[in-house]
């Protein structure tokens, strides 16, 4: 039987909360300075160093301004340190708005196949408003970044750079996702009046021309080709001439992506280890790299990671950014706040449980530069790089605590030589389909 909040019960608690006077000094606390404020651990901050064993020489932090394209900034840093020395060059960064631009009108043409696909689903049913909700975010996934790369190449900064509206997102992520709506409607309609496969398309081709146009208005238009010239760190001058996005990436970039694979480390009943999974409905290209993750125990997700870092080889991952994490001094770790003796209660719950109730999911991605291993080589802390600007934390260079990275990291891309056999062979079978709403498909859906 239902019980309603008892005037008696108010008198109750407020009783209980006067007797116990650390309450008193907690909300005179954060009443005054906020909880993090007060919740913050000094003893931690004293004993935090920003200084690491292993430590891969990177250029200086981005900033993916009021956007959400961490996922391709984190991917474009990766790749601009394997430009930075097939190049011999210092300064150097790789334009994000080009690849922002395809990555919109991918999705675009994403989403309306999807549409298609589902014509005869109810309105209002689950899946439906699961795909109106967010269909054109900033978000995005490693293989997602892979497609990106593999069809339309990369491009220095220079030949397309940033934009109000690649700096400053929403507004054109708000009538983008308005056209893309007012197509979904456009499309049913015409299903239910009896159009045609080839109707359809050809209707979700004069979508995609103005979506086209939208996009260029915001973000310009990006380069088929460009002439490339430069001077190396040693003074000596280089020209390559015209040339295309693709080969650019070919020739003056070069990373492996086939060889990139994309582990997790989910520890929720519905995900056993060492099978791979991948998310309904997620991704951007059609017909390019779905979306593949290899679910694995902590440890080896860990010695992956690790292993990759002593090679030299930066790691790109995806996190829980918004969990006990100290911005302004770029610390993430368990113990940055004392919440527990703020509140004077438990806010416990285990890497699965906070997945499968909705406490935790990928929000962030970036990159790992380095790492701090004791004597016994074993990690104590890692070096991640942001794409936040320089204003912040150690120039933008934020620090893990080991522990934390056990708690909230949750996909990293690694070679597959760091794999064993049998997660090589677990790579090649059919991956399990998760629906479109499993968290581990949340960082594609970030704005």
């Amino acid at each position: 039987m239902e019980k309603s909040i008892q005037f008696d019960d108010i008198i109750y608690f407020r009783s209980l909360f006067d007797e116990e006077p650390t309450n008193l000094v907690a909300r005179n606390a954060v009443t005054q300075n906020g909880l993090k404020a007060s919740a913050l651990n000094n003893d931690l901050l004293n004993r935090t160093r920003h200084s690491y064993s292993h430590l891969i020489k990177t250029p200086k932090a981005t900033n993916q301004m009021k956007s959400g394209r961490c996922w391709l900034f984190a991917g474009l840093n990766r790749l601009r340190l394997d430009a930075r020395e097939k190049m011999n060059i210092k300064k150097f960064e790789l334009s994000q708005s080009y690849l922002m631009f395809w990555d919109k009108l991918e999705k675009s043409n994403f989403f309306f196949e999807n549409i298609i696909a589902t014509l005869d689903e109810p309105l209002d049913g689950r899946l439906m408003m699961w795909l109106l909700k967010s269909p054109l975010g900033d978000g995005g996934q490693w293989d997602m970044f892979v497609s990106l790369v593999k069809k339309y190449g990369v491009v220095p900064k220079t030949f397309m750079p940033e934009t109000f509206s690649s700096r400053t997102s929403a507004v054109m992520n708000r009538m983008l996702t308005t056209k893309l709506r007012k197509g979904a409607a456009s499309l049913r309609a015409m299903h239910a009046d009896g159009a045609d496969a080839a109707a359809l398309r050809e209707e979700k081709d004069v979508l995609l021309s103005e979506l086209y146009n939208m996009l260029v208005i915001h973000l310009g238009q990006p380069p088929q080709s460009f002439n490339w010239q430069w001077r190396d760190q040693d003074g000596e001058f280089h020209r390559h001439g015209e040339i295309t996005p693709q080969d650019f990436f070919e020739n003056y970039v070069g990373t492996d992506l086939d060889d990139l694979v994309c582990l997790i480390n989910a520890p929720t009943p519905d995900k056993p280890f060492d099978r791979t999974y991948t998310v309904q409905y997620l991704g951007n290209v059609v017909g390019g790299q779905p979306v593949r993750y290899l679910n694995v125990d902590m440890l080896t997700f860990r010695e992956c990671t690790l292993q990759s870092l002593l090679e030299g080889e930066a790691v790109w991952f995806g996190c829980d950014v918004g969990k006990l994490f100290d911005r302004e001094k770029g610390i993430l770790d368990l113990e940055v706040y004392d919440l527990d003796a703020v509140y004077g209660t438990s806010f416990t719950l285990d890497k699965a449980q906070r997945l499968m109730y909705g406490e935790s999911q990928m929000t962030h991605a970036m990159m790992l530069t380095g790492v701090n291993v004791d004597e016994d080589g074993r990690p104590t802390r890692w070096r991640v790089e942001n794409s936040w600007g320089r204003d912040y934390a150690n120039k933008g260079f934020l620090t893990m605590s080991n522990a934390w990275f056990g708690e909230f990291m949750y996909e990293v891309a690694v070679s597959k030589r760091l794999l064993s056999p049998e997660l090589l062979a677990a790579l090649e079978e059919e991956p399990t389909i998760l629906p479109p709403w499993d968290p581990m498909g949340a960082l594609a859906g970030a704005n």
